[in-house]
């Protein structure tokens, strides 16, 4: 419990008073033996027991009322923020917001998470003002002047980006290592999802240890949002081509419709099924009813309407036909289905133009496997595709056109820092896709913060246990059949190390069945740079003779680095879209359509389609958004063991606050304890039916009793 006034709680003491008058009290009088009122003391024995319970309940209501009036006086506050208890004022305050989409779930009354979260900050803060706010964002540390003012602060609502707090929590330590912040409290907002906290990243080791490295007066708390809404659906489209069909031009359009929020995560295990049969939409199975679900479609700037059947929790529609007119070589679109608990995956957007061609250089030291890498690359996934690769050595790649290539397939030594890594740098940063095997002999270097370590042996053929199945290049078909990578045998691959921030091994994609990873990426900002931990070549992997997972990758990277190449991509809000929008010169970039209240400042975190002259983007949330996996309350206790911390479970729809005024329930204490004390300190009626003789002894009695000290 805090106190407003925590001065007055020096006059506690002052409770013994009734005790103390108490015993002056019995000191005043002696007792003098007087056999002619003997048998009257003998006679009154009885009801002395009750005399005494009667003087210690008057004593405790007198010590109540005292405290109880010093307790009004000093102002106390309740709260289920368990570490607010320093009986001082805070210095600074330090604020990380969790402003993902899946904070945008709204309650009862329709107030968001998030909404929520900055309502009890804010309160909080009118109760308990401190001398300093501090917003800790993407864009770095904001000072706020005023407790009021982090409502309406653009860097306090809401976006689509997934929000990075391992990276926010590291900007924390280092704002207290470099600035004075004396009593300071850290309030972190979450609904606790994995793919904010991402807490598998190695990040955490040097997080943890700053944590610890800070001075005492620094107190965390964390308030969580965990509640998910198992009615909430969400949209978003998978694919979007120009083709031309027999009629004409079409666009086929590919969306997935889910619902619930999905709480398993991402892996695939190789026992799931390597085939299945799924037709375009879900129909009816096992008799389970069908929900008809009504799709917006807006397509340049055309608005109409489609009905899809929902069975189950999820629905994948494949290649819907949309005709388009011969002007329509390059546009943008959106769809949308009715609004529910959380408006914020209720739409998605997306661009389309002509097919470019995917073109993949293939960079090898080893020949033998140049051919499966050749002919997974060169064919093509259908006829309006075109395909074509180049080869070329790691010691000949002065002649190689950059700016036409799209995928690289590296299998060599990681080059240099003074050789090609200045070319590979710009053709990441544009968007191109590399995927780089393990050379024969590895070596120190590295990119993208990780390196080859060392050639690993197995006994025995190894299998892929789980692989990330629901997004990048070993997700699912479009039938929703996983790609057979349980069918995979791995019998030599080179184990990763990192090279850059500590505790940084990217983002494993596939596991084997000894723990090692066979496909992971490296932690860029696009997103776009692969390790596979094994080669084509038979005596390392069945990669070759099980061609599916080969073609899937290597085409999926190739479309994906096509896009880099063409006018319209598709991108993730965040760093990702950030990248490419800071590409340009500043205000270039203006929005066609999406939330008309985001600044050209926050295009790369608000969903939207976004044009620079030919130049078309879309950006929508990250697929990981519509997972609701929670980090678990052992995590937390571990994150913050050692730390002064307390957690805090909210809901959108309470209005209960952290921090309340509480002096009322102690008046209402004082005023009963005077009506107690009061009550007990009335004097006995005596019996009307008394004889005249016995009253002279009755008071005899009384007057023995208060020689005695009976009352004070």
């Amino acid at each position: 419990m805090t106190f407003l006034q925590p001065a007055m709680l020096w006059a506690v003491p002052l409770i013994a008073l009734p005790i103390l008058i108490h015993l002056i009290n019995q000191w005043r009088y002696q007792t003098v033996a007087w056999g002619a009122t003997a048998f009257l003391v003998a006679a009154n024995r009885i009801s002395r027991g009750h005399a005494r319970l009667r003087q210690w309940l008057v004593l405790a209501a007198r010590t109540l009322a005292l405290l109880g009036l010093l307790l009004v006086v000093s102002r106390p506050l309740a709260s289920g923020w368990l570490g607010l208890a320093s009986g001082t004022r805070v210095e600074t305050a330090i604020v990380v917001l969790d402003r993902s989409p899946s904070m945008g779930q709204a309650g009862r009354g329709g107030r968001s998470k998030l909404e929520a979260a900055v309502a009890r900050l804010v309160e909080s803060m009118r109760v308990l003002p401190p001398a300093r706010i501090v917003l800790i964002s993407e864009q770095g540390p904001l000072q706020i002047p005023t407790a009021e003012a982090l409502a309406t602060l653009p860097a306090a609502q809401g976006c689509d980006a997934t929000t990075d707090f391992p990276e926010l929590l590291q900007r924390t330590i280092d704002y207290l290592r470099d600035e004075p912040s004396g009593s300071c409290e850290v309030w972190i907002c979450s609904d606790l999802r994995r793919s904010d906290w991402v807490d598998d990243s190695g990040r955490w080791q040097a997080i943890r240890r700053g944590l610890l490295e800070l001075p005492p007066t620094v107190r965390f708390h964390l308030l969580a949002y965990p509640e998910t809404s198992p009615e909430n659906r969400s949209i978003r489209v998978t694919a979007a081509r120009r083709v031309e069909g027999e009629s004409g031009p079409e666009l086929l359009l590919s969306l997935r419709i889910e619902q619930g929020e999905r709480t398993a995560g991402s892996s695939t295990s190789a026992e799931s099924p390597t085939s299945a049969e799924s037709p375009t939409t879900a129909g009816p199975s096992g008799g389970e009813p069908a929900e008809l679900i009504p799709v917006t479609l807006q397509l340049d700037g055309a608005r109409s309407e489609f009905v899809v059947e929902l069975t189950g929790d999820e629905l994948d529609l494949v290649d819907h036909p949309i005709p388009l007119d011969e002007s329509q070589v390059r546009g943008w679109g959106r769809v949308s289905i009715p609004t529910d608990a959380n408006p914020s995956d209720n739409e998605s957007f997306f661009v389309y133009d002509r097919p470019v061609e995917r073109r993949t250089l293939i960079v090898a030291e080893d020949p033998g496997v140049i051919g499966p890498l050749q002919l997974a690359a060169s064919i093509p996934p259908e006829s309006s595709v075109v395909c074509s690769t180049e080869v070329a050595s790691p010691s000949d790649l002065l002649g190689v056109d950059w700016d036409a290539i799209g995928l690289v397939l590296w299998q060599a030594a990681i080059p240099a820092a003074e050789d090609m890594v200045p070319e590979l740098t710009t053709f990441v940063e544009r968007g191109g896709q590399v995927i780089f095997c393990p050379p024969q002999v590895p070596d120190q270097d590295s990119f993208a913060g990780l390196r080859w370590k060392g050639w690993r042996e197995a006994d025995e053929p190894l299998r892929v246990v789980s692989w990330s199945g629901d997004q990048d290049l070993l997700a699912s078909t479009g039938s929703g059949a996983p790609l057979p990578l349980g069918q995979l045998q791995i019998t030599r691959y080179c184990e990763l190390a990192s090279a850059g921030q500590p505790g940084d091994d990217g983002v494993r994609l596939a596991t084997l069945a000894d723990g090692g990873a066979l496909l992971v990426r490296a932690t860029t900002p696009l997103r776009n740079v692969y390790f596979c931990t094994t080669t084509v070549d038979p005596d390392h992997s069945s990669l070759a003779d099980n061609g599916v997972v080969l073609y899937a990758m290597v085409q999926r990277a190739a479309a994906a680095g096509a896009t880099s190449l063409g006018a319209t991509r598709q991108l993730t809000a965040g760093s990702q879209a950030r990248k490419v929008l800071d590409a340009a010169a500043p205000g270039t970039w203006r929005q066609v359509v999406g939330d008309p209240r985001a600044v050209s400042a926050r295009y790369a975190e608000q969903a939207g389609v976004y044009r620079d002259q030919d130049r078309w983007i879309a950006v929508n949330r990250s697929i990981e958004e519509d997972l609701s996996s929670i980090v678990p309350p052992e995590w937390f206790a571990g994150l913050f063991d050692g730390l002064s911390w307390s957690r805090v479970d909210d809901t959108a729809a309470s209005e209960s606050s952290l921090v309340r005024e509480i002096w009322r329930t102690f008046l209402l204490l004082l005023i009963a304890a005077l009506l107690v004390e009061a009550a007990l300190s009335l004097p006995r009626q005596r019996n009307k039916d008394r004889s005249a003789g016995n009253r002279p002894a009755v008071d005899v009695v009384g007057r023995l009793k208060r020689s005695q000290g009976a009352v004070p």
